[in-house]
């Protein structure tokens, strides 16, 4: 399962955390059709096995790992699995990310340490069970490429996301922290802030058509991100070869909204 045009990823194993929805499922997609070898996670195993199967359809190289990444025992048997499936890892995309409620009404003063342990322990925590684990194998590599994820909301400091933008901004200090440690393993460890119309934001989008349409006036692009041909690709640019002079960077994949705010 391949583009049609070579592409330095052919043959590279990754490991695509969060795979079983949303841009995780997406991102997994577009590495399988470079080439790339796959070791993927998430907590609901059906969710998984459809997105296995789909992609050994196509020809993909990809193994299945249910698995909780705030565990990291879990974390430690996707990594295992790469390793002995196929020899090494050389791109981890850290894209698991637990919330504490979906409709966005979370003030500051709301924060409880039991709220805020939801998306720190899958998100902050995860991320960094997960680049601990995989360091030692991209570092016998030579080298590789770490994405992690953070979040314009956090960035742009709005309201409604306390404990999501808390953890999101200390994802975003792990990372320049790693790419400096790591730097001379030749380990690039790069976070992306994506905005993409997932399913859970088209139910959103067709509730309040009229709040989207001015939101989406506001973007200088015109348009919410596709999941495959915007942030997909995008993330397959990062980790491939030209892109490899790039590390501790924080890349807003959002239409140009941040910049213009």
């Amino acid at each position: 399962m391949t583009d049609a045009a070579p592409s330095s990823l052919t043959g590279k194993v990754a490991i695509v955390t969060g795979a079983g929805q949303g841009v995780g499922l997406s991102i997994a997609r577009v590495l399988a059709r470079r080439g790339v070898k796959l070791v993927v996670t998430g907590r609901t195993p059906s969710k998984l096995d459809v997105l296995g199967d789909e992609l050994r359809a196509a020809g993909a190289e990809i193994e299945i790992v249910p698995g909780d990444v705030g565990t990291r025992a879990d974390v430690d048997k996707a990594v295992s699995t790469a390793v002995d499936a196929f020899g090494g890892i050389d791109i981890l995309v850290n894209n698991a990310q637990a919330q504490v409620t979906l409709d966005f009404n979370e003030s500051v003063l709301d924060v409880t340490e039991e709220n805020l342990a939801i998306p720190f322990r899958s998100g902050l925590l995860g991320t960094l069970h997960c680049m601990q684990a995989c360091y030692p194998h991209l570092k016998a590599r030579g080298g590789g490429s770490i994405v992690n994820f953070g979040s314009t909301t956090a960035i742009a400091g709005m309201s409604g996301f306390a404990s999501y933008s808390i953890t999101k901004e200390a994802i975003r200090g792990l990372t320049r922290a790693a790419a400096t440690e790591w730097g001379p393993d030749n380990i690039r460890v790069n976070v992306v802030l994506p905005s993409a119309l997932t399913d859970r934001l088209r139910e959103m989008v067709e509730a309040n058509r009229a709040v989207m349409d001015q939101a989406i006036a506001a973007i200088p692009l015109r348009r919410i991100g596709d999941t495959e041909d915007d942030i997909g690709a995008a993330i397959a640019a990062l980790v491939g070869d030209d892109m490899k002079f790039v590390t501790g960077a924080t890349i807003m994949l959002d239409g140009g909204s941040r910049y213009i705010s």
